[in-house]
């Protein structure tokens, strides 16, 4: 029987069916030299990994959904086809809006420039005007803290002090869709507890939908209403936060 969708909220994202393949060397080979040895004798062989299998979702305007799963399940993987970062193998992913990824923050910066030229640089990434970054440079400046090594290369500073940068950036104004990995893992106690106080002024808002990736089940529960559990690849569990994660833990009883 159809599901009676009507005044739900419309589907923001839609992950449907999808699957990622990736080639792999069939054996190790220790050198370029070795690897284009192989490639023109006709001997280099290559296996497949399935790092998702047909997984299927969705996602609607407001919610905030967690992915759950062991290391290498494929949850990173998922969050970057949804954020465009990679292409599935099989299937569709769909996402109405404008998405904020905190995913592997930093990635995009320059080491050789400074503070203040990266956020300018990564604005620019993000597809923001430099008229836009004039207005909101100081907001960026007073949340990461930093004001005082804007002008320092930004080689000099710690990977905690470029993801409070990469943070205030991706999160300077209110997206659509906000993709978190792990991002609330860097950094100090009290900044990763100012970013968990942004991200939910922005589950607060109910205007902007949240996909989230944590290690720690219990922030998940926290954030999340409802959970997606990925298996080295496959899909287990779709339901309300608290079912899928107490499922999840069983399989360690």
């Amino acid at each position: 029987m159809a599901q009676d969708t009507r005044g739900a909220a419309p589907s923001v994202i839609e992950v449907n069916d999808v699957s990622m393949v990736f080639n792999m060397a069939s054996e190790q080979l220790n050198s370029l030299k070795e690897y284009f040895i192989a490639l023109a004798k006709h001997q280099l062989f290559f296996k497949e990994f399935r790092a998702l299998d047909h997984i299927s979702f969705s996602v609607r305007k407001g919610e905030v959904l967690g992915l759950v799963g062991t290391n290498g399940s494929g949850k990173s993987t998922m969050l970057k086809i949804i954020a465009g970062v990679l292409e599935p193998s099989e299937g569709s992913c769909t996402v109405r809006g404008n998405i904020a990824p905190l995913i592997e923050l930093g990635a995009g910066f320059d080491v050789e420039l400074t503070a203040r030229e990266n956020i300018y640089l990564n604005g620019a990434l993000l597809g923001y005007s430099k008229h836009f970054m004039d207005e909101h440079l100081d907001d960026i400046i007073e949340f990461a803290e930093l004001r005082d090594f804007m002008d320092v290369p930004l080689k000099n500073y710690s990977s905690g002090m470029v993801a409070r940068i990469a943070f205030a950036i991706a999160t300077v104004v209110e997206p659509d869709v906000l993709i978190v990995d792990e991002t609330l893992s860097v950094g100090d106690v009290f900044f990763q507890e100012k970013c968990e106080r942004r991200i939910q002024s922005f589950i607060d808002s109910g205007n902007v939908t949240v996909l989230f990736v944590s290690h720690s089940l219990e922030q998940v529960e926290r954030l999340c209403t409802r959970a997606v559990w990925i298996e080295h690849g496959v899909q287990r569990m779709v339901g309300p936060v608290k079912d899928v994660c107490r499922a999840y833990r069983q399989q360690f009883d």
